[in-house]
């Protein structure tokens, strides 16, 4: 049985216009790199959504950009540490096309009061993915000989003929 290699990747980014296409590219290459070339456009498109509204909107442009792969499921976070930024307002026309693209989305706000914004692409049957063999469990390579049944007499040198009559087996 093989199962798939899950994948991680983290990008610290300041967002400015000629940052997005650099990220899309970079977000690009590492999807290509875990053979989902499928997923890529989707993806990176999403990732250049949310970047282009953060760099439209936000004060603070630091985000942080992360790539998750689970064998069955893509999610992309990013996290913009911009307080005033409200989604459900500034950024409604992103999360719409986000939303409409992918399997999945959400928002969530963290304890800084920032907020990461998620979606998720789910790989689709007949799609390559990386998969590793898994370690074989240990075995016996010899196998033991299991005593077959023998009747009593035969252990004690004589052999029962088809007739009845008993033959020395010697």
């Amino acid at each position: 049985m093989k199962t798939a290699v899950p994948c991680y990747y983290h990008l610290d980014v300041e967002v400015s216009p000629e940052r997005v296409g650099q990220v899309r590219r970079i977000l690009a290459a590492h999807l290509r790199l875990w053979d989902l070339e499928t997923l890529v456009e989707p993806v990176t498109s999403g990732a250049e959504l949310l970047l282009k509204a953060i760099d439209e909107h936000a004060t603070d442009k630091n985000t942080s950009i992360e790539m998750w792969w689970n064998g069955q499921h893509l999610i992309t976070a990013v996290g913009e540490n911009d307080c005033d930024l409200r989604p459900d307002q500034d950024l409604r026309a992103c999360l719409q096309r986000i939303a409409a693209m992918s399997d999945g989305w959400g928002c969530c706000a963290t304890d800084t009061g920032s907020k990461v914004i998620w979606f998720s692409q789910r790989a689709r049957a007949g799609e390559r993915m990386p998969l590793v063999p898994v370690a074989p469990a240990p075995s016996l390579r010899e196998v033991l000989q299991v005593p077959r049944e023998m009747p009593a007499v035969a252990l004690a040198g004589q052999v029962r003929e088809p007739d009845g009559i008993l033959e020395d087996a010697r």
